[in-house]
C-alpha cells in the first residue's frame, strides 16, 4: 500500500511539472516573430492605440516640468536624511528606531 502511494504522489508530480512546462513553453510559441519593424524591434501597439501620442490619453503631461523632474532627487534627498537620523541616534544608544519621528531631539 505504501509504494501506491509514494508512486501516486510521483504521478501526481510528475503531472504538475508536465502542465507547468506546457503552460510556460505555449507563451513562447504565442508570438511568431512575423511583425518586427526590424531585428529585435517586435513591440506592437494593442489596438485602439494611438500612433502619436501627443494629445492623446496616452500622453504622459506634466514630466518635462522641472519641479516633477526634480521630484525624484528631492525625495531621494529625504530618505537619506532620515537615514541619516537614523544611524545617528542608533550608533549613540545601540537601538534601532524606523519611525523618524519617535527619535528624541
Amino acid at each position: 500500500m505504501k509504494t501506491y502511494r509514494s508512486f501516486n504522489r510521483f504521478v501526481t508530480l510528475l503531472g504538475g511539472v508536465a502542465v507547468l512546462s506546457l503552460g510556460t513553453s505555449l507563451g513562447a510559441l504565442a508570438y511568431d516573430g512575423q511583425h518586427c519593424k526590424e531585428a529585435g524591434v517586435c513591440w506592437e501597439a494593442q489596438p485602439g492605440y494611438p500612433e502619436k501620442l501627443a494629445g492623446s490619453k496616452y500622453d504622459v503631461k506634466g514630466l518635462e516640468e522641472p519641479h516633477e523632474v526634480a521630484k525624484q532627487g528631492n525625495s531621494e534627498r529625504a530618505m537619506e536624511a532620515r537615514n541619516a537620523k537614523r544611524t545617528a541616534y542608533f550608533h549613540k544608544t545601540g537601538k534601532w528606531v524606523y519611525d523618524v519621528d519617535q527619535i528624541p531631539e
